[in-house]
């Protein structure tokens, strides 16, 4: 057909809404619908909404009546299925002629409300559950369904698609490669094919076919539509098409379709055989998809429809020959309940009757009991991500132990989460985020170099080499066995020696205690110290030489069928695999034993064990980018400041009544920091301590107790803290201002009392008015605490000029002014190393927090000789922590970290260009009403078009920046501001992978709308 020739048949809406007119009695606003063959319309009236089907010219009546007839049999069972209308003349299919005296059909159906599948963002696992659910139903409901029609020849059938094969000059060599590696695929299992049960399936449920509800954070589908391509055929083929479409655009495709296969079950059962074909059925979908967009291109080119799947279906076929076969089966088998490798539980069995003995294994060593070595995310003797890194201090350390356990066989670690494979090497991008293959499948034994390894199996040789083309790893040896019933089964030899080349070769049959290699030097496999890896697999999934030594976490349940524990040979106690405390059981136990008022981030909490630089680590071994914990100032766990505190805790930790070096030494670089005036230190534990004793100098030099302190401001946990907290006493629980506290507004220049820049007098004046309150009650004000910028707040920024005008107004009022420095201090804003030196005035006392300390239980107060002079009364102030010499140790070497890196001068520059691309942010998404802050310490506020807050996206966006790998929290008078404080070391490449998923889930249904 000529492209004339489809512009000749097709139906405009103004036809449409004639015909809808003169044959239903219907008037109403009409909207094009897309379709392959029928044109549709949407008809919406003010009493409903329908749909108006047109057929092309010739269409067969008995054709649309097979359709009318599935509609009715689905809505006697409850499904949600379109209704037919009759025409006034009482006609479900009218007949009409078109103005060329073509006869066409018509049928009125009834709208159902929803989004288009393909409208949806984000389309998350659950989703995915429900849409197999929804078209499980309908295959479940169609079994008993039969019809004349339904086993017509129709090229959209899987089962039929023998035709694309003469069609493959169509497409470009690469192309038809990939075609016909699966139509040959296809040819190889016809005969089992044939044999699989059948049935009449809907064959359609393209993501144009399904409607989800208008629910944007749940979203479920309502229903599946257009039983125009409904077929008797092999029922698995129902389930092969609707994932081809589901999958389309995930990033990992196999993932993306265990959910699907997992609802589709729930709602129809899957036999075990049909799995085997689902792999190659959903390939052969695309490819009837790919070959008819190709003829159709020639056929009617000003058709889009019809072209509409075309690009994302090669994307799919390209990466999906990626995947391999035998891993999608196991996948799809335990998605549905099933053992993931179906000759597991007859393998174990076996292998429960076998015994193994370490002793025959390396009959060259003796040892009388197994040592098990922790290597997971969570290990302390593996120590920090430098410590682990040096593979010469690890190999010294792993052979001390040795040395200190002559008779041990040092070895674990089956299924053991281990932090140093959460690298880029290890990395693919997941449906949400990046993934890292952390799990390692095998169990390593560390033993010297060329201890020999003999055969725990008779089996022969099936490969021996280097990994790939990297030597770093040394050769690997795989040998191949079967069990007493025929069932194959792989041993795998890593880090061998290069000498063990020479000892055997390729097809070469084994004995049991066969000597089969040697275990290589560190210099040969590229590792901390000489070990074996010694893995058990069922199948090799179409690997030759090598076969992966770790695995994605999501999946163990798969990997570990396919990778058995290599311990069911061995039966030693001491190769258990490790089992650690759920999230669940620990979430329990906080609840029933620890403090109700404690709080978890993220609604779905994470358990974190690791920390180093930028990044947390979790108990799967993901990494999380932290954008929130300014506490971990220089950086998670940073080395030097480690070891400082090591060193000085080995040798003394003792209170300050004594004299020692580190107290001064600190004391002194930190004051270096501050103006000439402020020159006098106290050292103690927390911020909350910092701002406790600073409310206690204050009212010490004033003999006053009257406080002037910020809407939303927060102070810490203390009682004297809490008072001058708003964020606190005006939430939650809170009872409101005490009476000797005095909250003026949050001089918020963006959503606040007064907006835009030249406001600060007015701000400044509440200041004024507070005073003028105090002095009517006949008290004096004792001071004014306030945060360089506010931070629970929003991360405000305050007024230019604010700060100095408020602190000329209560000095002239007798008051002292503490800068709280706790969140914006040690160089965060960049531009200045303290907060307020931004502003262009000098406090009377600065409160410092635990960012000094790195996360060290460490903070300070400093202030004028004045100020401390008045509070030395005469009573003595001691704490007992404060000041200790490892406390010191680590203060000094966290202000040294931050000179030697430069990390102030990096809070300014990439502070500034993230600042100023999520500014640029603002021009594509409205709805970042407010970018602000200064250096590292920056926030974003989510705001409607008149500037009301939007809470509950602010926290859609938190938890959804989580699921993607960066962690965010919310803030702010009404938590809609988003905060972005991370440790110093962030990096220009960490803001973009920030901007980056920012950009991604700002796209998103419940953000957009």
């Amino acid at each position: 057909m000529k492209s004339a020739d489809y512009s000749n048949i097709k139906i405009q809406p103004e036809q449409a809404k004639d015909i809808a007119k003169s044959l239903y009695n219907l008037v109403g606003e009409v909207k094009t619908l897309p379709g392959e063959l029928d044109f549709n319309f949407l008809i919406k009236t003010k009493e409903a909404n329908y749909i108006l089907k047109i057929s092309r010219p010739d269409e067969d009546l008995k054709y649309l009546e097979f359709q009318q007839e599935i509609l009715q049999y689905l809505s006697k069972r409850n499904l949600n299925a379109p209704i037919i209308f009759p025409d006034t003349h009482g006609n479900f299919i009218s007949s009409i002629q078109d103005s060329s005296g073509n006869t066409r059909l018509v049928r009125l159906l009834s709208w159902i409300d929803g989004r288009l599948w393909s409208s949806v963002n984000p389309i998350k696992d659950d989703l995915l559950f429900n849409l197999g659910s929804e078209a499980g139903k309908i295959t479940k409901a169609l079994k008993g369904f039969e019809h004349a029609m339904a086993h017509r020849e129709f090229e959209w059938d899987i089962a039929q698609s023998d035709w694309t094969y003469n069609h493959l000059d169509l497409f470009s060599s690469e192309q038809k490669q990939i075609l016909s590696h699966f139509q040959t695929r296809f040819k190889g299992v016809q005969n089992d094919y044939n044999n699989l049960r059948k049935s009449v399936v809907h064959n359609d449920a393209n993501d144009n076919n399904i409607l989800v509800s208008s629910n944007l954070i749940h979203p479920e589908v309502t229903a599946i539509i257009d039983f125009g391509d409904t077929i008797y055929t092999q029922t698995i083929n129902d389930l092969a098409v609707a994932m081809a479409y589901a999958i389309m655009g995930k990033p990992d495709l196999l993932e993306a379709s265990l959910p699907f296969v997992s609802g589709y079950h729930s709602q129809y059962p899957l036999q075990e055989e049909e799995l085997k074909y689902l792999y190659n059925l959903l390939a052969m979908r695309l490819v009837i998809s790919v070959t008819k967009s190709a003829l159709n291109k020639q056929k009617e080119p000003d058709n889009n429809y019809l072209m509409i799947s075309e690009k994302p279906a090669w994307d799919v076929l390209e990466r999906w020959m990626q995947v391999d076969e035998n891993l999608a089966y196991y996948s799809f088998r335990e998605a549905c309940g099933f053992s993931a490798h179906p000759n597991e539980n007859s393998f174990l069995k076996w292998a429960e009757k076998q015994h193994v003995s370490l002793n025959d294994f390396f009959p060259t060593l003796h040892f009388n009991q197994l040592y098990s070595l922790d290597m997971g995310v969570g290990s302390t003797w593996l120590g920090n991500e430098k410590e682990y890194n040096d593979l010469e201090l690890t190999s010294f350390k792993i052979n001390r132990l040795q040395a200190e356990k002559p008779n041990a066989l040092f070895a674990g670690g089956y299924l053991e989460i281990r932090p140093f494979y959460s690298t880029n090497a290890y990395q693919k991008e997941g449906n949400s985020g990046p993934e890292y293959r952390t799990t390692h499948l095998g169990v390593d034994f560390w033993v010297k170099k060329n201890t020999a390894i003999h055969a725990p199996f008779e089996g022969h040789i099936f490969s021996i080499h280097y990994n790939g083309n990297n030597k770093d790893y040394g050769p690997t040896l795989i040998l191949k066995h079967q069990t007493d019933a025929g069932i194959p089964f792989y041993t795998l030899y890593g880090h061998l020696s290069e000498s063990s080349l020479n000892l055997l070769t390729q097809g070469q049959k084994v004995k049991k205690n066969d000597l089969l290699a040697y275990v290589g030097d560190v210099s040969e496999n590229g590792d901390w110290a000489p070990h074996l890896h010694f893995q058990v697999m069922l199948d090799m999934l179409d690997n030759t030489h090598d076969f992966p030594g770790v695995a994605f976490p999501k999946r163990m349940s798969v990997w570990s069928s396919i990778c058995p524990n290599p311990n069911v040979f061995f039966k030693d106690e001491g190769l258990r695999t490790s089992q650690s405390t759920s999230n669940e059981e620990l979430l329990d136990f906080r609840k029933n034993h620890l403090g109700k008022s404690l709080s978890l981030s993220y609604t779905k909490p994470l358990k974190i064990l690791r920390g180093a630089g930028v990044y947390l680590f979790d108990n799967t071994g993901r990494k999380y980018l932290d954008t929130v914990n300014n506490v971990a100032h220089i950086g998670h766990e940073h080395p030097r400041v480690v070891k400082a505190g090591q060193e000085q805790m080995a040798i003394l930790n003792t209170n300050s009544r004594y004299l020692h070096n580190n107290i001064n030494a600190f004391a002194k670089e930190l004051l270096k920091t501050f103006p000439k005036e402020l020159s006098v230190v106290h050292f103690v534990n927390s911020g909350s301590e910092a701002n406790e004793l600073a409310l206690r100098m204050t009212k010490a030099y004033t003999k006053a107790k009257d406080m002037i302190a910020i809407e939303i401001g927060y102070h810490g946990n203390t009682n004297a803290c809490i008072d001058m907290s708003s964020y606190k006493f005006d939430g939650k629980g809170g009872q409101g201002a005490p009476e000797h506290t005095h909250i003026v507004p949050l001089p918020d220049r963006f959503r606040g009392l007064y907006q835009g820049d030249n406001t600060a007098e007015k701000y400044a004046k509440h200041i004024d008015r507070q005073i003028d309150n105090i002095h009517a009650k006949g008290r004096k004000v004792a001071g004014f605490i306030c945060e360089s910028i506010i931070s629970c707040g929003g991360q405000v920024e305050l007024p230019k000029n604010y700060l100095k005008l408020a602190y000329q107004s209560v000095r002239k009022a007798g008051g002292l002014c503490i800068a709280d420095e706790v969140q914006t201090g040690c160089g965060r804003v960049g531009q200045t190393f303290w907060g307020f030196q931004m502003h262009d005035v000098i406090p009377d006392i600065v409160t410092i927090g635990k960012p000094i300390g790195n996360g060290h239980p460490l903070a300070a107060v400093v202030c004028t000789q004045e100020v401390a002079n008045a509070f030395a009364n005469g009573m003595e102030y001691f704490n007992t922590f404060g000041g200790n010499p490892v406390s010191c140790a680590i203060g000094k070497e966290v202000l040294q970290v931050i000179k030697d890196e430069k990390l102030q001068e990096n809070a300014l520059n990439v502070g500034g260009y993230l600042k100023d691309e999520l500014i640029k942010l603002q021009n594509p998404f409205p709805i970042i009403g407010d970018v602000r802050g200064q250096g590292l310490f920056l926030g974003f506020e989510l705001t409607d078009e008149h500037r009301q807050p939007l809470t509950e996206k602010a926290s859609y966006l938190a938890n959804r920046m989580k699921d993607f790998g960066i962690l965010m929290s919310t803030d702010g008078k009404d938590n809609n501001a988003l905060k972005i404080k991370p440790p110093m070391v962030f990096s220009i490449e960490n803001a973009n992978e920030l901007l980056d998923r920012l950009k991604q889930i700002l796209k998103e249904d419940f953000i957009r709308f």
